[in-house]
């Protein structure tokens, strides 16, 4: 479903991934864990376009998106979660979500994803700036599942959100690809969250 190879990237003249190979199946969850700067972050802005490649081939569901931009990306199957989150805080939940549809043909949010994420749904008409550090993540996620992706990037999802919500993202995220048949990638330094999310471990060091 996702096919990495010799993929290489820099910032400027400062090369992060060195050749790169990642396979990963239909329905899988993989982990992506490192400590800081061994280019998890990297590895998953260049799968979508933020950061350009400078070498190598992505593929998703057998489809070239290396060289594509960020939306083309999104429109042949990607969908990302942000470190950070990035939600927009003036704009309502449900405006939130809708901006996932941007590259579907789709005029209303599924009502699968409300199905996933009930204080979603009850807090539709909320503003995303009201919302807690995990329903804000709830929120990015919701607004990732709305572009109808093959794969999910979720970069360091646990960062700023309490130990009780964690264990329930890991609980949706498995869910999510059970119910989806989504592949998901994870970028985490918590070796207890990626074994309780991830069917597989991958650990980068150095690019």
């Amino acid at each position: 479903m996702l096919n990495v190879k010799s993929l290489r990237s820099a910032y400027g003249q400062s090369e992060v991934l060195h050749g790169l190979d990642l396979e990963v199946k239909p329905g899988e969850i993989v982990a992506i864990m490192g400590r800081n700067g061994m280019g998890k972050t990297t590895l998953i802005k260049t799968l979508m376009g933020i950061v350009p490649e400078k070498d190598g081939k992505v593929t998703v569901d057998g489809a070239q998106v290396s060289g594509l931009k960020v939306h083309q990306r999104i429109a042949n199957g990607l969908g990302y979660v942000p470190q950070g989150r990035m939600i927009f805080s003036a704009m309502t939940v449900e405006e939130n979500v809708e901006t996932g549809l941007t590259s579907t043909r789709q005029n209303t949010v599924p009502e699968d994803i409300y199905e996933l994420f009930p204080v979603l749904l009850e807090m539709k008409s909320r503003r995303g700036g009201n919302l807690s550090g995990g329903q804000q993540q709830q929120l990015a996620i919701a607004r990732a599942l709305a572009s109808n992706p093959k794969v999910l990037l979720l970069d360091e999802p646990r960062e700023g959100i309490q130990p009780s919500i964690i264990r329930e993202m890991a609980r949706t995220l498995r869910r999510i690809r059970d119910e989806k048949g989504l592949t998901i990638i994870v970028s985490e330094q918590v070796l207890s969250f990626a074994l309780d999310v991830a069917d597989r471990v991958m650990v980068i060091e150095n690019g």
